[in-house]
């Protein structure tokens, strides 16, 4: 009955290393391939792209739709022979 127990033990023992092995090396591989500063980089892209959508929607609520009275200008020609 002991060596049953000391079995299960160590097969308990060695499944939860194994598993923090297997864990361990995919934040290893992560950071060799730069994964942290990819997720970074999209978030920041993300963040962008709302604020980009943010300023055009302040920009065309504040724009206004019409000038105005204002024809335009007349420039002044002035007389040559005078």
């Amino acid at each position: 009955m002991m060596d049953l127990q000391k079995i299960a033990t160590y097969g308990s023992a060695a499944a939860v290393v194994g598993t923090g092995a297997i864990v361990g090396g995919g934040a290893v591989v992560d950071n060799l391939t730069d994964g942290p500063a990819k997720r970074q980089e999209v978030q920041l892209e993300q963040i962008r792209k709302v604020v980009r959508e943010e300023v055009r929607s302040a920009l065309e609520e504040a724009w206004p739709k019409t000038s105005g009275p204002v024809k335009g200008l007349r420039l002044i020609v002035p007389n040559a022979n005078k």
